[in-house]
């Protein structure tokens, strides 16, 4: 059987039960989880529905991969009971940027990256059919855009300027942007820690 990437602990404020969830390989579909590090939405949703916590913190470290996956294990993450936090522990690239977004917090460590891009497949076919491609890919392209839009505070022109340029987005950007909310900062571990409690407390109160 497959590993599961995920630990869970239990911390003594208000006995608040958080886990842990590591996103550090590609994003594929489940029938392409060839590598333990490989998740895909179907994985993912199946290790987190069950999971009976007030937190979850979903460390990532990815390349990205399919649009469909990150998509799903971005509206897995938002609509399940438990207060999400993700944290960029390197690179969230792509797909994985997306996932990244599903945090009501979102973390980027000092040394780590976010990359967005609109997306883009392989076709073939005649004129219609490459025609309707391109067609298909811009409807993707914006329903991905959702994630980011929600929480940006720059405009359209410049969020899509971004996806154009296929981007590297430092800490500081993220953070001016909107794509994140703190960066964490050196021995700061136990500091977020108890700021992640204390935002807990209160929703579950």
């Amino acid at each position: 059987m497959k590993p599961r990437y995920y630990s869970m602990s239990v911390h003594e404020a208000k006995e608040l039960k958080i886990a842990d969830v590591y996103i550090f390989g590609d994003i594929v579909v489940p029938e392409q989880e060839y590598f333990e590090s490989d998740t895909s939405g179907y994985s993912l949703a199946s290790d987190i529905c069950g999971f009976d916590v007030d937190a979850i913190n979903v460390h990532i470290n990815s390349y990205g991969g399919h649009a469909s996956e990150g998509i799903a294990i971005y509206n897995v993450l938002r609509g399940h009971k438990a207060k999400v936090t993700t944290i960029c522990e390197g690179f969230a690239c792509s797909a994985a940027s997306v996932v990244f977004m599903a945090g009501s917090v979102r973390i980027m460590q000092p040394a780590s990256l976010l990359m967005v891009h609109h997306a883009w497949n392989g076709a073939v076919g005649n004129s219609s059919e490459l025609r309707k491609a391109a067609d298909d890919l811009e409807v993707i392209s914006n329903t991905i855009a959702d994630a980011y839009r929600e929480h940006m505070r720059i405009s359209e022109d410049e969020l899509q300027a971004l996806l154009d340029g296929e981007t590297w987005i430092s800490p500081a950007a993220a953070l001016d942007y909107g794509f994140a909310t703190i960066i964490a900062q050196p021995n700061s571990t136990n500091k977020i820690a108890a700021n992640v409690r204390v935002a807990l407390m209160k929703h579950v109160l």
